[in-house]
């Protein structure tokens, strides 16, 4: 109920509330007592002329009156001595009586859209606030913390948890984690260097081999069963040795839902491929997906060549296609098309409680010039798949994956790019 108000809100603020008034206001200033209301107002000092006299023009001398009754002309700057026929105002004079009239119903107007606007982006503001959830304790405490990053960088840790939950697990007032109930799907670490140039946007594979405390070896996504968003940031933490500042939580119907609210976007696939577990062929080409077709496309990863590391990459991809809709110009200049996609995403998302609504602000502010080929994607560098303890895991690489974050943590990833490459390709996927 509260979207389909809002909904009206923004659709029916200008036509129902300010260009009423504003049309109210107009009117009576062209009408205002205080100004001429014709063209033949006079100042109070000015004299009456004779009735019948002709108009004199600017600069023109007075006619002076026949035996007859009639005027004999004047003389002046302009044609005829300066006079006009009987009854004809120069336009020059209509034209400057009327401009305080103009000048204050388009004064009047403005300062009424202006007022109109101002109060719509104030209400949708606390709105889209009022949609996020916050976690309380996301972020682990003590003082074996990695130190803050380079100064004026930021972290974010992005999760998005899988189907073991069978309804939505952010967002909506649900708890963003039950315990047992599922495990996190997608791992990303989102890098924002200080000039805000660039977006590096790190997944760790979900069956990355790394210690969680209390649980010895596991795979990096048990941690977020086990102990929910604290230790799970604790465990990334721990093995990246860089500070997160922020945690991020959606669920993967959230991607459906603002799928929708952009009406689709598109990705590419590289060769024809089916999807066993949902009885679904993807041919080769491009490809507009609406919500469902999105989820189907993000969660696929048997059948593909390289498993769950292709699945990686789809993922990317499709966040890649979802910034580069939600950036567009038939987007940002669609204020009902952006108000259903901001309503979908800050529904769908849970962030730690120390994220504060100017500070969302601020961050897009500060993100405002970057576009979607300024967001790089890579993988923590590893070693493949591998057995342990009965499971199917990936064994990172220590050293390579060592110099990413290091790089993070300095906030020189794109030197590390630059010199070890990593960037991954995603405008065509498998």
């Amino acid at each position: 109920m509260r979207d389909r108000t809002a909904e009206i809100h923004s659709s029916q603020i200008w036509p129902k509330v300010i260009k009423p008034l504003a049309s109210v206001v107009v009117s009576r200033a062209m009408t205002s007592p205080d100004l001429p209301a014709d063209d033949d107002a006079r100042a109070p000092d000015r004299p009456d002329r004779p009735a019948g006299a002709p108009h004199r023009a600017p600069g023109a001398h007075a006619a002076e009156p026949r035996d007859d009754g009639g005027y004999d002309g004047g003389y002046g700057d302009g044609p005829g001595g300066g006079l006009l026929p009987d009854g004809d105002a120069p336009a020059g004079r209509r034209r400057k009586k009327r401009w305080p009239r103009v000048l204050i119903a388009f004064g009047v107007f403005v300062a009424l859209l202006l007022a109109g606007v101002g109060g719509l982006l104030w209400q949708r503001s606390s709105a889209y606030d009022d949609n996020i959830d916050r976690v309380p304790s996301a972020l682990p405490t003590g003082p074996n913390r990695p130190g803050p990053g380079a100064v004026g960088t930021e972290n974010w840790l992005l999760v998005g948890s899988d189907t073991r939950a069978k309804a939505a697990t952010t967002g909506g007032g649900e708890a963003v984690w039950k315990p047992g109930a599922q495990r996190s799907d997608t791992i990303m670490l989102l890098h924002l260097p200080a000039d805000r140039k660039k977006a590096y946007v790190i997944s760790f594979p979900r069956d990355s081999w790394v210690q969680v405390r209390d649980y010895g070896p596991s795979k990096i996504n048990a941690a977020f069963s086990y102990g929910g968003p604290p230790l799970l940031t604790e465990t990334v933490e721990s093995l990246t040795g860089i500070r997160v500042d922020h945690f991020g939580a959606i669920d993967f119907n959230g991607f459906k839902s603002m799928t929708d609210a952009l009406g689709g976007v598109e990705v590419t696939i590289k060769e024809d491929v089916y999807d066993p577990a949902r009885k679904t062929a993807w041919t080769a080409g491009k490809h507009k997906l609406n919500g469902e077709d999105a989820l189907n496309f993000v969660r696929q990863r048997y059948n593909l060549p390289n498993g769950d590391f292709d699945r990686i990459k789809r993922q990317q991809a499709f966040l890649g296609a979802l910034a580069k809709k939600a950036a567009d110009g038939g987007t940002v200049s669609n204020p009902l098309k952006l108000n259903r996609f901001l309503s979908a995403f800050t529904k769908s998302i849970s962030v730690d409680s120390g994220v504060k609504t100017g500070d969302l602000r601020s961050l897009a502010f500060s993100l405002r010039g970057i576009r979607s080929s300024d967001v790089v994607f890579l993988t923590v560098p590893n070693k493949g798949s591998a057995s342990r303890a009965k499971q199917s895991v990936v064994l990172l690489d220590r050293a390579k994956a060592g110099a990413l974050f290091e790089a993070v943590k300095t906030s020189e990833v794109a030197e590390y790019v630059a010199t070890h490459g990593g960037q991954n390709r995603v405008g065509t996927v498998s």
